[in-house]
This record gives structure tokens, sequence and C-alpha cells, in this order.
């Protein structure tokens, strides 16, 4: 069997935690953000977590993590 080729794009965005979880930034916090409050901006810098409903589609891009 070949080696699966792990999608770039994806390795760029996510990282797996020891516990299997996979962590991703919030969106948003690129552009447009003079008409954002204080507030939001400063949530947006933490990061979040990958929904379970989506941990299936996110680990088949990073088969190798």
């Amino acid at each position: 069997m070949p080696k699966i080729k792990t999608r770039s794009s994806a390795a760029k965005r996510f990282t797996v935690t020891g516990s299997g979880k996979i962590k991703r930034a919030k969106a948003g916090k690129n552009h447009i953000l003079n008409k954002k409050s204080r507030k939001t901006k400063r949530n947006l810098r933490q990061g979040g977590y990958v929904s379970e409903a989506q941990e299936k589609v996110v680990k088949k891009l990073l088969p190798y993590d």
C-alpha cells in the first residue's frame, strides 16, 4: 500500500492534541474588523475545537497526526 498524502491545507489549519481532539482557530479575524466590537475580536483570538460531527472528516485529511 502506498502512503496517504496529508492535505497540506488542513495541516496548516488544524492540530491534533494529545487526547485526540482537533484544535482550530476561530473564523472572522482576518478583515472587516472595524465594525466588530473589542469583545468580539478578543474572543476570536482564543482557539476552539472541531465538533465531534466534523472530527471524522478532518481526521481523514490528516492521516498521520
